[in-house]
């Protein structure tokens, strides 16, 4: 079976072989257009001077040539720009592949000091979302932060979501076509929301049958007026007509203009999403009903989003001159375009933000199929409601690469709900708190995990790792931790919903005395709830508790060996209270003491 760096590899020198070709063939085109041009020139030449039948009938297939031509540019350019960003995305994969950042948004606009994010890297450069994020639009982007920020808990929805990432992972080509182009048009003009607003405005011109005859009547007046002026060179009904358009017209240019400040450009955002929506209606959905259910949505969805495309762009076309002179002046042209936005207004209005819902549930199930794809290795997790509790065996953290990383087996919830870790400075303590935090979020989120195997029950995350002072709040970072502790016990108050909850290292900002009480007091409160709970700790004092509270807590640690001079980890979570002490060690190695 083909590795997936060997696929991107293949799939580089595949696209790039093609590139190549294209490109060759766009100057053969060009070339043979711009001779086509010259040729058609000349034949315009000779009929003015001529007036041959022969020359009139040069210029016609000169004319079709050149259009032909045209067309066959426009198709090499289109397909071009796809094959650049099919490499780009292939490119990028292999660079992931081998720990190097992804090319593709990190989403620290998503960061936030509350709650686990922060504490797990969830978001930002080198993050789980950097990781993951495969997004081309706001809304996937948005679904995306939305899902790490609250995970499945219903163990249907998560197995559903297994399914369909599972389904997704395998369809290669179609989850890169549907990246691809999403990132032929960018949202760089702005989101969806300024269309969001037009579809809540009243309308201006549906429900006026008056209008609707003004807009029929008026071109076919001018089009009979136009045909008196050719037979009677007698312009007068002409100037009318046009007269009356513009009064028409000139009734309703406030709103007119009002309505072409929320859809003005954006036909290509409106075409970025039809395309997502158009391609994954081709998806194998396989037995996966969310993928079923999605596709129902996206078919209807694409012929219309695409259609609103084409009608924005028309709309854009009122500012064009000639339009102006002659389309507005002659056909009502401004009318025309508002009376068939409205009229698609009124058809989709309340369908519209499903269907860009749907966009951003396809790149987020697309950008976790990538992640599976790209991890073999990883296992799917089993969901288990019935008893609460985590499993893994050789668990693994997702950003650490895999040489350097290592896996450790745990469980918890059969013997213990309370787990006290100890262990040293840089033994790995803190990682393994955010190793099994990142796995327990990403199976909650459909994903497959870093491990041999996985077993859990969902439960919420709540936890208090990386806490930071704030001058803004007049925060001392003491203040801050007592705030994220005092906000993780009103949680389990509240809620009766399961949580995991990680701790590393509380109350540093006070005595060692009150440091031990306190913190035996916060974990046998902890203990009161419906949570399990991983509490790492220096303070080697609390592991009496194990005695105290049998069937209740644990003891873990990770060791540090001092061997030959020199202080080596091993990262291997072990039964037991750490002993070794490396801090004096390191010290005097350095020379401090």
């Amino acid at each position: 079976m083909q590795t997936p760096a060997a696929y991107y590899e293949t799939r580089i020198q595949q696209l790039g072989t093609e590139l190549q070709s294209v490109q060759k063939r766009s100057v053969v085109v060009s070339i043979a257009r711009l001779a086509i041009f010259v040729a058609l020139a000349w034949s315009v030449w000779r009929w003015i001077q001529e007036g041959s039948l022969n020359y009139q009938l040069f210029t016609g297939g000169f004319f079709v040539l050149f259009v032909v031509f045209i067309r066959l540019a426009l198709n090499l350019s289109d397909r071009k720009k796809l094959l650049e960003k099919l490499l780009f995305l292939n490119r990028n994969e292999l660079d992931v592949l081998q720990y190097k950042p992804s090319q593709f948004d990190h989403g620290a606009s998503f960061s936030s000091h509350d709650g686990y994010t922060g504490d797990l890297d969830i978001f930002g450069p080198n993050s789980v979302y950097h990781l993951l994020n495969r997004t081309t639009t706001h809304h996937g982007s948005q679904a995306l932060g939305a899902l790490l920020k609250q995970s499945l808990l219903d163990k249907k929805a998560i197995e559903a979501q297994q399914e369909a990432v599972r389904t997704l992972s395998e369809q290669k080509e179609l989850r890169q076509l549907i990246a691809a182009n999403g990132l032929l048009h960018q949202e760089s003009e702005g989101n969806l929301h300024d269309v969001g607003s037009w579809l809540q405005t009243p309308p201006i011109l549906q429900g006026k049958a008056w209008i609707n005859a003004v807009r029929l009547l008026v071109p076919a007046y001018n089009i009979a007026a136009i045909i008196f002026y050719f037979f009677t060179d007698n312009y007068l009904p002409v100037l009318a007509g046009v007269f009356i358009g513009w009064l028409f017209i000139g009734r309703f240019a406030k709103q007119i203009n009002q309505q072409h400040l929320l859809l003005g450009k954006k036909q290509s955002i409106l075409e970025q999403y039809a395309a997502i929506l158009r391609l994954f209606s081709s998806a194998d959905k396989g037995a996966s009903a969310l993928l079923q259910q999605q596709q129902a949505t996206a078919g209807e969805a694409h012929l219309a989003i695409k259609k609103l495309s084409k009608l924005a762009g028309l709309f854009d076309q009122r500012i064009n001159m000639l339009v102006i002179l002659f389309l507005n002046s002659l056909f009502l042209y401004d009318l025309q375009c508002m009376w068939a936005l409205e009229s698609w207004k009124a058809t989709n209005k309340d369908r519209f933000a499903g269907w860009i819902d749907c966009v951003g549930i396809i790149e987020t199930l697309n950008s976790l199929a990538t992640f599976a794809y790209n991890n073999p290795a990883n296992h799917w997790p089993a969901v288990n409601d019935q008893a609460l509790h985590i499993s893994g065996k050789a668990l693994a953290h997702p950003l650490i690469p895999a040489g350097e990383c290592v896996a450790n087996d745990f469980t918890m919830g059969v013997q213990e709900r309370l787990v006290l870790v100890t262990g040293s400075n840089m033994s790995g303590k803190t990682t393994f708190l955010r190793t099994v935090g990142v796995n327990l979020l990403l199976a909650q989120c459909g994903a497959p995990v870093s491990v041999q195997s996985f077993d859990f029950t969902p439960m919420n995350i709540l936890s208090s790792i990386r806490v930071s002072d704030s001058l803004q709040e007049h925060t001392s970072y003491f203040m801050a931790e007592l705030k994220r502790l005092k906000q993780i016990i009103l949680y389990l108050q509240q809620n009766k919903a399961p949580a995991l909850v990680l701790i590393d290292e509380i109350l540093r900002g006070t005595n060692s005395e009150d440091k031990t009480h306190g913190s035996e007091q916060f974990i046998k409160k902890l203990l009161q709830y419906n949570c399990l709970t991983m509490f790492a700790t220096h303070d080697l004092s609390l592991s009496v508790l194990e005695q105290e509270l049998p069937g209740k807590l644990n003891n873990y640690c990770f060791e540090s060996i001092i061997r030959n001079g020199e202080l080596i980890f091993d990262y291997t979570l072990q039964r037991g209270v750490a002993k070794n002490r490396n801090a004096s060690f390191l010290m005097q190695k350095m020379e401090i003491i």
